[in-house]
Order: structure tokens, then C-alpha cells, then sequence
């Protein structure tokens, strides 16, 4: 952007206490339901004695590192061959695990950039289906870069991706926010120097960007 729109002149920049906001992305700006793929021909306690069986979390989490799908099925193929067939479902309809965006996402994100607060990514999402995201949900295009965990073979709540962001988008940690749906992603970043807040939806946010110093609507902004 260029410029601070007439909106945000109400509040100098200098009297915020913050002016940049780093979103995670799934299920903060991006709904991410690993249930979805199977819904409507798999009952859910199948899934879940899967997900339970094939430690799903640490195989998704692996493949956000940077460990590519095609390696951790093998490496599943290889101790429990009985789970494939169950993860070859979610591989093929990945992108039904990504219905769209979080209510209100857009909102926000446009009402930061409007008041002049600039606004980043920071999502641990695996390289290969990164674009299943950002088709999904358009936020991701109001953002003004990602970094993501799968292209840098490092993610959260490793101290490595906060460093990469900083440098990237040349952040001040102590005037940026850092927001995310996971506890050990949030002490990970307030570690690494930013404010946090621990995100349970777009109202409860704008709470704290307006202690922030973000104006609200009839100040020059809406984050109700």
C-alpha cells in the first residue's frame, strides 16, 4: 500500500502499539476440518480410530516441515498398511478439507489494511497443496505475503519460522501481532519477541486489536 488511508489519520501511527498483524492461517483465516474428505461415506468414529491409529496430526505436521505426502504414505505403507487406503482418501480430496474461509476473515483483514496496519502470513501448510488455500479462500490474496512452512522445511512452533518472518517482512516483533488457534504456536511467538493473541474468532480479536490502538468503526474502522 501506498500511504495511510484517510481512515487511520484519526490515530497517528506512531501512538499504536502495533502496526503489523501475523495471522496463522488454518482455521484463522482459512478453514482447515481434516473430517471432510470422509463425510457422508465413512462414519466418523472410523475416522477418528484412523486418525488414532495412524497418529494423523504428527503425519500432517511432518508433511507441513516439508516432508512430502508421496514419503510419509510410503513410510505408513510400510508399518500399518491397513491405514492406507484411509489416508489415500484424504490425499484425493484434500481440498474438500478446505470449504473456505473462517467467518469474518475477510473483514478483518480488509479492515487492517484500510487503517494503514500491514498484514502477513505465517501458516504451517505443506508445499504441495499450499494452492488448495489460497484457492480456497481469497483472504489469502489480501495478505501482503505468506510465509509458509512447507516451502521452508521449518514450521511452527520451531523459533527457525518466526526468525524467517521477521527477516522476510522486516517485522518489529515487539509492534506486530502474532494470532494463531494453537497455544504452543502462540508461547512460541511471544518467546520470539511479539505480542500474541490466541485466536477464537474474529469478534474477540477485534477486542484486542481495538486495545491495540486499531479504531473500530465510527473511528475510522469497523472490527465488530
Amino acid at each position: 500500500m501506498s500511504g495511510v488511508p484517510a481512515a487511520a489519520q484519526g490515530r497517528p501511527a506512531a501512538a499504536r502499539r502495533i502496526d503489523a498483524v501475523l495471522f496463522d492461517l488454518g482455521n484463522v483465516l482459512v478453514r482447515w476440518d481434516p473430517y471432510l474428505p470422509y463425510e457422508g461415506h465413512v462414519p466418523r468414529q472410523v475416522v477418528e480410530e484412523f486418525f488414532r491409529e495412524s497418529d494423523f496430526m504428527a503425519l500432517n505436521h511432518a508433511q507441513d516441515a516439508g516432508e512430502p505426502w508421496p514419503v510419509l504414505r510410503a513410510q505408513l505403507a510400510a508399518e500399518r498398511p491397513d491405514l492406507v487406503p484411509m489416508l489415500d482418501i484424504y490425499l484425493a480430496d484434500h481440498r474438500l478439507s478446505v470449504p473456505g474461509e473462517v467467518p469474518g476473515a475477510e473483514a478483518t483483514v480488509r479492515h487492517l489494511r484500510a487503517v494503514g496496519v500491514r498484514v502477513f502470513g505465517l501458516t504451517n501448510w505443506g508445499a504441495e497443496n499450499w494452492h488448495v488455500a489460497a484457492e480456497q479462500a481469497p483472504v489469502v490474496g489480501l495478505l501482503e505475503g505468506v510465509v509458509v512452512s512447507g516451502h521452508e522445511k521449518v514450521a511452527k512452533p520451531d523459533p527457525e519460522v518466526f526468525r524467517r518472518a521477521v527477516a522476510r517482512f522486516r517485522l518489529d516483533p515487539a509492534r506486530t501481532l502474532f494470532t494463531d488457534d494453537t497455544p504452543r504456536n502462540v508461547e512460541a511467538a511471544g518467546r520470539a519477541g511479539f505480542r500474541t493473541h490466541l485466536f477464537r474468532g474474529h469478534a474477540e480479536l477485534g477486542e484486542e486489536l481495538t486495545a491495540l490502538g486499531i479504531p473500530r468503526v465510527g473511528t475510522g474502522g469497523d472490527l465488530a
